[in-house]
């Protein structure tokens, strides 16, 4: 099988290189992985961004993905050659808290992705694909996907007449919007990009802020919140939005912390947190039990990931992930295999 390969820590030491073909074995599933999809997560990976928390030798990279049973091995009861199947992002956590085991078990991390063309996992790792999206729409679940259900639904807990705000057009953030519309709340997306917020509008944004022309968009934010504030922010900037989020809440309301991507150091002003008894959460993935849970509500409201136009090849990985750096996609990044 043709699979990507990083030697060690750096973009440029990422290769496609021939591997012998992987056999199931007991509770074992062989998947021929048909599409992969980019999180901000792998790009880190590749660059060596999670130190001793990561694999930086002979890893395959890439932490989504989704395709077809080829083979099962012996005691497998839960699929058959010929199922579709999406993997989960923590291989062995599976339900309650995470433990140090379940959060070591992330693909594209510490053990090999799905940046290849035959994958073999075991039967817990693996969902059945709702029947209703091709295999890159499935691919584009299991981190950002689970990530924003995560925020919004389990932690969060979005209910009907809240109002939540995303942060741009990445893969988490266009999810959290689509999940916030399900649980039938009203959502302020924002974006630098007027383009983007149109297509975040077309999502069912009801509210728009272009953050270029209003930096300090909490202002905003309030005023169309009437002042109160928001019930929930999906906080993915990191430092240069978390000041932003946490004037943006209501008293009691919640900043769900996912990302990093405007830095991950901050002064922070403390008594703005105490003082409004806001919550200040951590959103680390989820398990199986809630993956399993989110596909489900996915299945049963026909939801549709949003992906980006640009397509890669397996051998186009390096270009993919330098797209994604650029900012410039829109939804999640696709890669064909």
């Amino acid at each position: 099988m043709r699979a990507a390969v990083l030697a060690k820590a750096g973009i440029d030491n990422l290769a496609v290189v021939d591997l012998p073909d992987p056999e199931p074995g007991l509770g074992e599933v062989l998947v021929r992985v048909r599409a992969a999809t980019l999180n901000y997560r792998d790009l880190l990976t590749v660059e060596g961004g999670y130190g001793s928390r990561q694999r930086t030798e002979n890893l395959i990279p890439v932490s989504d993905g989704a395709g077809e049973v080829v083979a099962v091995g012996d005691g497998v009861t839960r699929f058959v050659v010929g199922d579709r199947v999406v993997a989960n992002f923590f291989q062995n956590w599976l339900s309650g808290e995470p433990d140090e085991v379940g959060l070591h078990s992330g693909l594209g991390g510490m053990i090999d992705g799905m940046a290849c063309e035959l994958r073999v996992l075991p039967e817990y790792g693996l969902c059945h694909t709702p029947t209703h999206l091709t295999d890159a729409e499935a691919a584009a679940l299991p981190c950002a996907g689970l990530t924003a259900w995560s925020a919004v639904i389990d932690q969060g807990g979005v209910k009907p007449g809240d109002l939540v705000l995303t942060q741009g057009s990445g893969g988490v953030s266009v999810f959290a919007l689509q999940f916030a519309k399900l649980a039938g709340a009203e959502v302020i997306a924002t974006s630098s990009s007027d383009a983007k917020l149109e297509r975040l509008e077309s999502l069912g944004a009801d509210y728009l802020i272009n953050y270029g022309k209003t930096p300090e968009w909490a202002r905003r934010a309030r005023e169309i919140a009437g002042g109160k504030g928001l019930d929930v922010v999906v906080e993915v900037g990191g430092a240069g939005t978390l000041e932003q989020s946490v004037k943006a809440v209501r008293l009691g309301g919640a900043v769900m912390l996912i990302g990093v991507l405007s830095g991950a150091k901050h002064d922070f002003r403390l008594p703005l947190v105490v003082t409004r008894k806001i919550r200040l959460e951590g959103v680390t993935c989820g398990s199986y039990a809630q993956f399993s849970m989110m596909l489900r509500a996915v299945a049963q409201n026909g939801l549709k990931p949003a992906l980006d136009d640009r397509r890669f090849a397996l051998d186009e990985l390096p270009a993919a992930l330098a797209h994604l750096r650029t900012g410039a996609h829109f939804g999640k990044v696709v890669v064909e295999i």
